[in-house]
């Protein structure tokens, strides 16, 4: 199996514009949000673009303390995403938002590098910071679903309790059917990206496995624990 790992063309890589651009036609002929979903489109051009530069530059770099600043930030932004699905309530409950993610996502976070993986050196930016990327990005949706859930049952006077427990499920539905999904209806991009390159399906699953745990351990933990803190500010009259 050839172990590198293909170029792709910027002309070949154009190619795969055409199908996101007829559905963007679609929408525009259903009168539908076309403008939102081709700015989004170029958003995540620019964005992928200037990070591939970026992240160059970082593992370059080699530097721990880049590393860290970059976690600090990942953390800061996820917990303010995060409460977008309640954004009258954004400054009232980013601090539980935000202990929530640092303690269940680096929690998971350090487990996984320095137990699991066993880096070396401890901060390696090539594997550090995509891993920091999957946990603080998927805890964050969950915190996200689970605080608008929460608030949804709170505001119709559902006893807190159950309001938790209906959030909490709810939270972990998309997470729960990717273990479901995984290896049946679908292989996740880092399987996918490592079979590429010509690393060995047995040890491709494995890594995918890290990751589903991780997802799910880090999502769960970060979850329950927003919505055990933030009882008190939500239940307050």
């Amino acid at each position: 199996m050839n172990g590198t790992l293909q170029t792709i063309p910027l002309m070949n890589l154009a190619l795969v514009f055409v199908p996101a651009l007829i559905t963007i036609a679609i929408l525009f002929k259903w009168s539908l949000n076309a403008s939102n979903a081709l700015y989004a489109l170029s958003r995540m051009l620019v964005q992928l673009m200037l990070i591939g530069y970026f992240l160059s530059y970082i593992f370059d770099s080699d530097s721990s303390g880049i590393v860290l600043i970059i976690m600090a930030v990942m953390v800061v932004a996820s917990s303010w995403i995060a409460l977008g699905t309640v954004a009258d309530r954004r400054m009232q409950l980013y601090r539980y938002a935000f202990i929530s993610l640092l303690v269940g996502g680096g929690f998971t976070l350090v487990l996984v590098t320095q137990g699991v993986l066993v880096l070396d050196p401890w901060y390696s930016p090539q594997s550090m910071i995509p891993i920091a990327g999957m946990i603080f990005a998927n805890a964050m949706n969950s915190v996200s679903l689970a605080g608008e859930r929460l608030n949804a049952e709170l505001s119709r006077s559902v006893p807190y309790d159950e309001a938790r427990s209906i959030a909490m499920q709810s939270a972990m539905i998309p997470v729960i059917n990717s273990l479901f999904a995984v290896g049946l209806v679908s292989l996740p991009g880092m399987m996918t990206g490592q079979i590429l390159s010509g690393v060995s399906p047995l040890i491709a699953a494995r890594y995918q496995i890290m990751v589903m745990c991780m997802i799910f351990g880090a999502s769960g933990i970060s979850t329950a624990m927003f919505l055990m803190m933030v009882k008190s500010e939500l239940t307050r009259a």
